[in-house]
């Protein structure tokens, strides 16, 4: 088996070679790597919340409370960050990984380098955004 790529190797590679094997491998690994600290986070995050301190005092209690529920929030959402993960992983099996959900072009090795878990184009995620933004808006 070949070393696998480093990231300026893969910002270098041809556009004719997106997604190639040695590029697979790349996002394979580095979405594996990705799951395991996230899945040890929140190993941490859990054992962390499940010993609470002894607090007497009203303020630190009530300080504690909200690092607590914000420590909540993040492990709700990591554990929807496994989820992409999961998915991504599985795109990369059937070959999808890499392109457009909505359009079927190339999510492109930069956007992918930042977040590995993309299911869009950049143009998509912004139109997608707009939209969302733009129905919360009227919701109000």
């Amino acid at each position: 088996m070949k070393n696998e790529l480093t990231k300026e190797q893969i910002l270098n590679t041809s556009p004719d070679d997106y997604m190639n094997d040695e590029q697979l491998a790349f996002f394979c690994h580095a979405l594996h790597e990705l799951k395991r600290k996230t899945m040890l986070h929140i190993e941490e995050m859990k054992l962390a919340l499940s010993n609470p301190p002894e607090l007497n005092d009203d303020a630190d209690r009530a300080q504690y409370e909200e690092e607590s529920r914000l420590a909540l929030r993040i492990v709700d959402r990591e554990r929807l960050l496994l989820r992409k993960i999961d998915k991504s992983l599985r795109r990369i099996a059937d070959g999808t990984y890499g392109f457009c959900l909505e359009t079927g072009e190339p999510i492109g090795i930069p956007r992918l380098l930042i977040r590995p878990v993309s299911e869009y184009c950049a143009d998509v995620k912004k139109i997608n955004e707009c939209k969302e933004q733009h129905y919360f808006s009227q919701r109000k």
